[in-house]
């Protein structure tokens, strides 16, 4: 399976932007399906993702902003990203929060927020 992240861009703090990773074959039985981000200098760090019990868990520096959605007929895991800051300014990422379900990693697609 191969991932490919898209909707990045250039916004502005305050501002949306939706990301979408579509899958090229099915993830409807991975549950830990979530999103990463990777800032200049920075490691990867689990923005939040999908947990077995169907729910969603999120770091705390984007609750109540992001917000994690999966289209399990278009094999499609979206990012929804409100109130953007420029802190928010990374490479996202899709990719199962379980390493047992990971698959490699795709492109990515650049987030950049300006202040």
């Amino acid at each position: 399976v191969q991932l490919l992240e898209s909707g990045g861009g250039l916004v502005q703090a305050g501002g949306s932007l939706r990301l979408s990773c579509t899958a090229s074959g099915s993830i409807f039985s991975i549950n830990s399906m979530g999103w990463y981000r990777q800032a200049p200098g920075k490691q990867r760090e689990l923005v939040g993702s999908f947990n077995s019990g169907g729910g969603t868990t999120y770091v705390t520096s984007v609750k109540g902003r992001f917000t994690i959605s999966r289209d399990n007929a278009r094999n499609t895991v979206y990012l929804q990203m409100n109130s953007l800051k420029p802190e928010d300014t990374a490479v996202y990422y899709c990719n199962a929060a379980l390493w047992s379900e990971r698959f490699d990693w795709g492109q990515g697609t650049q987030v950049t927020v300006s202040s």
